[in-house]
């Protein structure tokens, strides 16, 4: 059963918040149910079979959520269906088929309508086939991160003059030295290597190891395996050997591979059927080996088994160059466009100067010609022209009147000149 730790994995199950919840519905069957005697079920029942027994046990709300969330996982299948088919009736969109048929791999698509057996095999299949796909995806970015470590080394030491890159080359030496200093590393699930977590973490007499009651302390959730975190959370006590996370010469990507290499060896050794969980029967079976005591030298570390070879080096080299002239071309081309919009830029300022001139005449020429509209009138000698003051001058009578006045004019008799009468003395 595939673990629902931190380290994400059930991202890659479709889709990852049903497998999550099926899982953890799944895992807490121990807490849900009156948990028989492990030990009564016989080593050699089929898959199918101890799921059978597993699934009878579970609660009926538990069994009640999973039948719901698979009817759920089913309509959105459907849906999924019914997008393919509409994608393939337009011409330019292109289905990824093979990407498609992943989504209905983890669920019995003959019963739609109830969580069995064969529905929790088909998940532990999918979640195992994708966690192992992580873990390879991780092995392959780990080696492209120590190359590009090694790659930035040499070109700084290719940059240095010859005393400056001697002693940075001597310093390098100093700091792997330093580094290959230290405790013998057992070899993770041997017998030394559980011993010593049996003294130091646990606190119990190593005189009295026993591989039942170390496995029993260590199964955290007490699901009656050990999964992928409980497993590499036994290797802290030998990665501290050689890892301080407050040293900064230790690179925590180096420690973080290294745990990853511990566990695969245990699931190699340990997980018989290689469904990533080691049960009981698989922890006590590989007790019995010879090579659970006989450890020889101890665990060989990164650092002894380098991640790539100088031919994969060279490669990653080159195509290194190839993304750098495609970089250096691509920022040449977007530095021309860049002066090209500069270019624009300064041509569109100008015609927005121009513009802006154009409009101030246009309001000037606007203002001038009102100015002119509202100024007194001139002879053609330049002469101003004023009209007389309209208070003086007789005010029109009503229409409707205008024949009265003009009676009463008439009817004033003409009243005959004065002329004065002189004095005769005068005369």
């Amino acid at each position: 059963m595939p673990p629902c730790g931190p380290r994400g994995a059930l991202l890659f199950l479709p889709p990852p918040l049903l497998l999550l919840l099926l899982l953890r519905a799944v895992l807490a069957v121990p807490l849900e149910r009156a948990a028989p005697n492990k030990e009564e079920s016989p080593a050699t029942d089929s898959p199918s079979g101890k799921l059978s027994r597993e699934l009878d046990f579970v609660s009926h709300h538990v069994r009640t959520k999973l039948d719901e969330l698979k009817r759920q996982e089913v309509s959105r299948l459907r849906m999924l269906l019914k997008a393919k088919m509409d994608a393939e009736q337009e011409p330019n969109v292109q289905v990824d088929h093979l990407n498609l048929l992943k989504q209905f791999e983890h669920l019995d698509s003959q019963n739609q309508h109830t969580f069995e057996a064969r529905d929790l095999e088909l998940l532990i299949q999918t979640a195992t086939r994708d966690l192992a796909q992580y873990d390879a995806a991780h092995h392959e970015e780990f080696k492209r991160y120590e190359m590009l470590k090694e790659h930035e080394r040499r070109r700084y030491l290719e940059s240095l003059g010859e005393e400056q890159r001697k002693e940075a080359e001597r310093k390098l030496e100093e700091q792997q030295r330093r580094h290959r200093e230290h405790p013998k590393v057992n070899v993770p699930g041997s017998q030394a290597q559980l011993k010593e977590v049996w003294e130091e973490l646990d606190g119990l007499d190593p005189n009295r190891f026993n591989p039942k009651t170390f496995f029993l302390l260590h199964d955290i959730n007490s699901d009656g395996v050990l999964d992928e975190q409980e497993l590499e959370a036994l290797f802290t006590k030998e990665l501290e050997k050689v890892y301080d996370p407050k040293n900064e010469e230790d690179d925590m990507r180096e420690m973080e591979e290294e745990r990853l290499r511990m566990r695969e060896h245990v699931m190699k050794n340990v997980d018989t059927n290689q469904d990533r969980l080691v049960t009981l029967e698989e922890f006590l079976a590989s007790t019995q080996r010879k090579e659970f005591g006989d450890t020889g030298e101890g665990w060989e570390t990164v650092e002894m088994h380098p991640a790539y070879t100088e031919e994969e080096l060279r490669h990653f080299e080159e195509e290194l160059a190839a993304r750098e002239a495609e970089l250096n071309a691509k920022a040449q081309r977007l530095s021309q466009e860049t002066e090209a919009l500069g270019r624009s830029q300064g041509r569109l300022e100008a015609q927005k100067r121009e513009l802006q001139q154009a409009v101030l005449h246009m309001e000037q020429r606007k203002q001038q010609q009102q100015q002119g509209h509202n100024a007194p009138a001139s002879d053609s000698e330049g002469q101003l022209k004023f009209h007389p003051d309209t208070d003086d001058a007789p005010v029109p009578a009503p229409a409707g009147d205008q024949k009265d006045v003009d009676a009463s004019v008439r009817k004033v008799p003409e009243q005959p000149p004065v002329v004065p009468q002189l004095d005769s003395q005068h005369l």
